[in-house]
């Protein structure tokens, strides 16, 4: 129960990885808001029941008014507001497609809530965290900002953002005891990526044949690596990206 009397907020936690990086961290004693723009409450439901502590939040982290509201509910919560993981983003719905056939309107869609949620959502977490006087804020990316992964430009070059955006950010409030550091998940086969058969074609098979590991990688497999981040034993690290991928990337 390393976490335990800690808040952490999970955006875009109700599903996909984002509900295996809540359970995980729950698991370990933290009070977890999951703040997403569509919730389960029977999944919620059924978390409670094994004894975790968490809450739904009801956000769209691409509003900047809906995500201070949401950084002041975690604030007022009994337990001291200790992370926010910046898990929301688009990717289980894509299609590949060809540069040429993307249009300004799918980029611009993507890096709304790709780069600019995470964007919000630091903004706005900022001064509660440094009034605790520390706190971890850990991006989502992925792999593919690294590898470059044809027919997926718009949503490469978000999480390329991303990832740039946790440097510069980190130098900004290492001074203020808050670290900030990303990770970046290889393609990891949730419920929700399975029902996008399209996708899955296209990238499951690669994926696989590239890795060290030769297994699916599940939403399990990047919790831990989110979780270290939010420990004590990370308390020296900030500033960087961690590859989850099975070994297909060597960062």
């Amino acid at each position: 129960m390393a976490l335990s009397g800690k808040t952490i907020i999970v955006t875009g936690g109700a599903r996909g990885i984002g509900d295996g990086i809540t359970r995980h961290l729950a698991r370990l004693g933290a009070h977890i808001i999951i703040a997403d723009q569509v919730l389960d409450p029977a999944g919620t439901e059924h978390l409670r029941a094994q004894g975790l502590k968490v809450t739904s939040y009801e956000v769209d982290v691409t509003d900047p008014a809906q995500v201070d509201r949401l950084m002041a509910f975690a604030a007022d919560q009994p337990e001291v507001l200790h992370a926010l993981i910046n898990n929301a983003g688009i990717y289980s719905n894509l299609k590949p497609t060809p540069f040429e056939e993307l249009t300004a309107e799918q980029f611009t869609q993507i890096l709304a809530v790709n780069v600019t949620g995470v964007f919000n959502c630091c903004k706005a977490v900022l001064p509660w965290l440094r009034d605790c006087g520390a706190g971890r804020i850990v991006n989502i990316a992925s792999a593919v900002a690294f590898k470059g992964n044809p027919l997926m430009a718009h949503y490469v070059a978000s999480k390329g953002a991303v990832i740039s955006l946790t440097r510069a950010l980190a130098r900004e409030v290492g001074s203020q005891g808050i670290l900030v550091n990303c990770v970046a998940p290889g393609f990891t086969l949730t419920d929700v990526v399975k029902k996008n058969e399209a996708l899955v074609a296209g990238v499951k098979h690669s994926s696989l044949q590239t890795r060290v590991i030769k297994k699916d990688m599940l939403a399990s497999d990047v919790a831990g690596a989110v979780s270290f981040f939010c420990l004590p034993a990370s308390g020296f690290v900030t500033g960087q990206t961690l590859v989850v991928d099975g070994g297909a990337y060597f960062h």
